[in-house]
């Protein structure tokens, strides 16, 4: 089979909050009170849904089909050696219309005892734009947070004790955040991101009231006494800069955004194109921000998110323009948990 690069259409599946100007804007598509979630190049359904959220390329095949039916193809055969057909990674565009829900996410080996999976999910924020006065957003406990404490604000719905305890940063384009498994966030009203993450839709909802249509749906199935354990409730108030940084002074060809401590979940680079840049082999997912060219062959503007297959080989991006290149964890980097 050919590979080349495929743009592909937006892929909203309804949320339970609003959102979705900023990603029209950028798309030059339809706004959806409810659609603030973009799921780009997705082989991941919604927890507990069959289909919504997969991507379905343009010849009608969804994408999870397409790379099981050639996955060296597609992944490349190093790739598949660590992890079959599966590609590993989610790219989402995310524009919080309003504040999400203070909530948190399995890590790997959580996700290996409780939900059969060996994928938890660790994910990351490229802060791509902002609106408002104080776009913030809430990450990690300021300090650390004894378990029966986290309990008792679950139970009794106190989100202004979790919003209390949580690090506010305010965010401006070009910032990146690293969000480890367990580490409680939120993302507030006005900011528009660009999103990495493990492939699943696993999240335990700390405040569901206002969000959720009742608990039963935070936890997961597992119940609340079990899915706390996967909260991360060290206080990170002094080691901020581990998880937040500034790359927007950052301008060469290819900016790595994320580091080495992402690299076993993901990696993210910002490409700035004036005239070509070779990108080596690769399965990838490219965000284009600004500007217009050509990955290969393919025609590529701003609002163009395109799957790249490994089998594609070695690519010129040419003309003028800024993007965002996401792939797979490097996998030299990436610990084996088997579910």
């Amino acid at each position: 089979m050919l590979h080349q690069p495929v743009n592909l259409p937006a892929n909203q599946p309804k949320q339970f909050y609003r959102g979705g100007e900023a990603i029209a804007a950028l798309r030059g598509g339809a706004s959806a009170d409810f659609g603030p979630e973009d799921w780009v190049a997705s082989t991941t359904t919604l927890f507990g849904r069959s289909d919504a959220g997969l991507t379905t390329l343009p010849n009608g095949v969804l994408l999870r089909d397409a790379v099981a039916a050639d996955p060296t193809g597609w992944l490349g055969a190093d790739h598949v050696a660590k992890f079959g057909a599966d590609t590993a990674l989610l790219v989402k565009l995310l524009d919080a219309g309003q504040r999400l829900p203070v909530h948190c996410h399995p890590s790997n080996a959580f996700a290996s005892a409780h939900l059969n999976c060996r994928h938890g999910k660790t994910e990351a924020w490229i802060v791509v734009g902002t609106t408002g006065a104080d776009p913030t957003v809430y990450i990690g406990f300021k300090d650390e947070v004894p378990a029966d404490v986290v309990a008792d604000w679950v139970a009794t719905q106190n989100t202004g004790a979790m919003l209390d305890a949580l690090n506010p940063v305010c965010v401006r384009p070009g910032d990146t955040v690293f969000v480890p498994a367990g580490v409680p966030h939120a993302i507030g009203e006005g900011v528009f991101i660009v999103e990495l993450q493990q492939p699943t839709d696993f999240s335990v909802t700390l405040e569901w009231q206002g969000f959720l249509d009742n608990a039963d749906v935070g936890h997961l199935g597992l119940g609340y006494d079990l899915a706390l354990d996967c909260v991360d409730r060290q206080g990170w108030g002094a080691s901020l800069e581990k998880l937040v940084h500034q790359t927007s002074e950052k301008w060469a060809p290819s900016v790595d955004l994320l580091g080495a401590d992402a690299t076993p979940f993901f990696q993210a680079d910002r490409l700035h194109v004036e005239g070509s840049l070779a990108l080596e082999p690769s399965f990838a997912v490219l965000v284009v921000l600004e500007g217009s060219g050509q990955l290969g062959a393919l025609e590529v503007h701003k609002g163009s998110t395109v799957v790249v297959p490994h089998a594609a080989g070695e690519l010129g991006l040419t003309g003028d323009l800024v993007a965002i290149r996401c792939r797979p964890p490097v996998l030299s980097a990436v610990e084996d948990v088997s579910p």
